[in-house]
């Protein structure tokens, strides 16, 4: 495969594939096998990533690429073969998260920062020869309007971040994904979300422009423009798909390599709706894929239950949520679609 981070770009967002983010902490597997029983050791991880990796039909048909964690960059199955080999058997790229988390930003109480860009150029060079084509970045932007968050300089500095981020990924032929969450915890309506993320992604592509980062090369991991959760307000589809896609429009340049949106907490079968609803009332000049976490993998933990007898029930709650963002990808989900499984 060409090593061109276009191409990688491209091979990212392809065909309605996507994202499979299975870069959770320890700190946060830890409170999901909390949910299931499982208790959260070296083993219990790598047999649930394993499970996921080795389920052929959802990885070679609909699954792009996945984002690690760097324990799991680092591990072999059970059968002493590098994870990373298994993904790459399936067709899918590995990928590997690379910030250190965000932390309170001195000074803005309420902002945050994320930090990891020290010593970053040599954890880079060896993730890439760990196999990583391409990494993940996370800047947080919290709405909460009565406190001023977030502030103009928790928006420039995130993006700032982000910029000397994708720029040392792209020195060390990774490509990066740029991730500006606009978090939907809040108690804000979508016309709120959407003027902060509109903030947020003027910033973020001056920083890029600013720091010679190569467009074509990246990736944008976006949140979709929703109403935040403590509203009491459920935007639907078409709204969400209708506001989405203008802001974009406004902000987001063309030459970039795709977007692939993460879940922001949505429900399983509110991403994939909201996904289709935005790929429907195409074309657009990007391909808009999904790049999820909780929402691929909610179901298949659930069926798991680190008991080696579900494991093929697992992979197929997998494949079943793969298959139905894929149909998102391409705008050809239907409700109905979920009964039949």
């Amino acid at each position: 495969m060409s090593e061109r981070l276009e191409d990688i770009a491209a091979a990212m967002v392809a065909n309605g594939k996507g994202l499979l983010a299975a870069d959770e902490s320890s700190g946060t597997i830890k409170k999901r096998f909390d949910v299931i029983g499982v208790e959260s050791t070296p083993d219990s991880r790598r047999d649930y990533r394993e499970m996921m990796f080795r389920a052929s039909d959802a990885m070679t048909k609909y699954i792009s690429g996945v984002i690690l964690y760097d324990e799991t960059i680092h591990q072999k199955a059970a059968d002493g073969t590098p994870l990373v080999d298994i993904i790459k058997a399936s067709g899918a790229l590995p990928g590997i998260k690379v910030d250190a988390g965000a932390k309170p930003l001195a000074g803005f109480p309420g902002d945050t920062i994320t930090e990891g860009l020290d010593g970053l150029r040599e954890r880079l060079a060896d993730y890439y020869k760990l196999g990583a084509r391409f990494a993940k970045w996370r800047a947080v932007i919290d709405i909460d309007v009565a406190k001023g968050v977030p502030s103009a300089t928790s928006i420039g500095s995130n993006a700032h971040a982000l910029a000397r981020y994708a720029a040392l990924c792209q020195e060390a032929g990774i490509v990066p994904i740029v991730e500006p969450e606009v978090l939907m915890d809040g108690a804000h309506d979508i016309d709120t979300c959407y003027e902060i993320s509109k903030a947020t992604l003027t910033k973020l592509y001056t920083e890029l422009y600013a720091a010679r980062v190569v467009l074509e090369g990246t990736i944008l991991k976006p949140n979709m423009v929703l109403a935040g959760k403590k509203s009491g307000k459920v935007s639907s589809p078409d709204e969400v798909a209708e506001k989405t896609i203008k802001l974009f429009r406004e902000t987001v340049p063309a030459a970039i390599g795709g977007i692939a949106f993460l879940s922001g907490g949505q429900t399983d079968e509110q991403a994939t709706a909201n996904l289709n609803a935005i790929n429907a009332i195409g074309p657009h000049p990007w391909k808009l894929t999904f790049s999820y976490g909780r929402a691929l993998q909610a179901a298949p933990q659930k069926a798991w239950s680190g008991k080696p007898a579900n494991v093929a029930a697992a992979q197929a709650a997998f494949a079943h949520r793969a298959h139905m963002n894929h149909l998102a990808a391409l705008g050809q989900w239907q409700p109905t679609l979920e009964q039949a499984a």
